[in-house]
């Protein structure tokens, strides 16, 4: 089962031999100089590395690089999951330099023992505008492919989403060595730089919360694009059993899970109360009310959460 987090392994020794990002080459180079960005999915506990107690560790990284971070709210995901945006801003240069502090915070803390081995292939997941995808990609894919070549990371671009209104956004995945992505941010970076579409979005909104809600969502911070039939659709319920023994696991500290599995699939969860069982067995009743593909997506992700936790007490 494939973790919604993005994680990030490396040799600490290849992190401090790198040798500094090289200039991005003609044309690139005449947009240097120019503010870009880029955005990119994190857990919320990497979002809390980054972030450091106080902020200490936001603003020194800001500090360090000269670029602006900025991240969604704890609740505020991309849609269809659970991980926040982080949001980098400046020259190519500051940017670059603000992903690798980012991406050396996460890789310090993972505690490898075995940094000798060969480096892991991680993946990071870059949001990218749909409308500038086709810079990425190339006539007849051949951008794609040189990117590929020359960094040795994987890159794949996800379809666009269409069960999101108003989503403009697609996922671009960079697979490979902390090297091997780093290459890659510093090919595509200069390529999205000299995409006017991609740069008047540098001061859209990242956060999708409206999106979940039905509420009034303006894709580039235009003004109130209006929904059709903004009322939630609760005329479906479907009930579940789920173990007694895991249903700590839904609610989560604090209710933090159910609350996260409301926020991102849009319906409603209720959990039954001790002691009210399914019809002849142990489990809890746990109903999930709204649209079909919100029942869908919220019954997927109550089971992922309870086959995980299944899977470590094999182990």
């Amino acid at each position: 089962m494939e973790s919604t987090e993005s994680s990030y392994v490396s040799s600490p020794e290849a992190l401090r031999n790198r040798s500094p990002p090289p200039q991005p080459k003609s044309p690139a180079s005449d947009h240097v100089e120019k503010p870009t960005y880029v955005r990119f999915l994190v857990s919320n506990a990497a979002a809390g590395s980054v972030i450091g107690k106080g902020g200490s560790t936001i603003t020194e990284f800001q500090s360090k690089s000269g670029a602006r971070i900025q991240l969604s709210r704890s609740h505020e995901f991309f849609p269809g999951t659970s991980d926040r945006i982080i949001m980098i801003s400046g020259t190519i240069d500051d940017v670059l330099k603000a992903l690798e502090l980012i991406l050396a915070k996460f890789l310090s803390e993972l505690n490898v023992d075995d940094g000798d081995d060969a480096e892991l292939r991680t993946k990071v997941r870059l949001i990218v505008p749909n409308s500038s995808c086709g810079s990425i990609i190339g006539k007849g894919g051949s951008t794609i492919k040189s990117f590929i070549e020359d960094s040795q990371a994987g890159i794949k671009i996800s379809p666009q989403d269409n069960n999101y209104y108003g989503l403009n956004d697609r996922l671009v995945t960079l697979t490979g060595t902390l090297d091997e992505q780093m290459r890659a941010f510093e090919l595509i970076l200069p390529k999205l730089a000299e995409d006017p579409h991609y740069s008047q979005n540098i001061h859209a909104p990242f956060s999708y919360a409206a999106t979940y809600n039905a509420m009034n969502y303006a894709p580039n911070g235009a003004g109130g694009a209006k929904f059709q039939n903004q009322k939630e659709d609760y005329s479906n319920s479907v009930t579940i059993g789920v173990a007694d023994g895991h249903i700590g696991l839904v609610l989560g500290r604090g209710g933090r899970n159910i609350m996260e599995i409301n926020q991102v699939s849009g319906a409603r969860v209720k959990i039954s109360d001790r002691g009210d069982f399914m019809s002849g067995t142990t489990d809890r009743k746990v109903t999930i009310t709204g649209s079909q593909r919100a029942i869908r997506q919220a019954e997927s992700m109550i089971m992922e959460k309870v086959a995980y936790a299944s899977e470590r007490m094999m182990d």
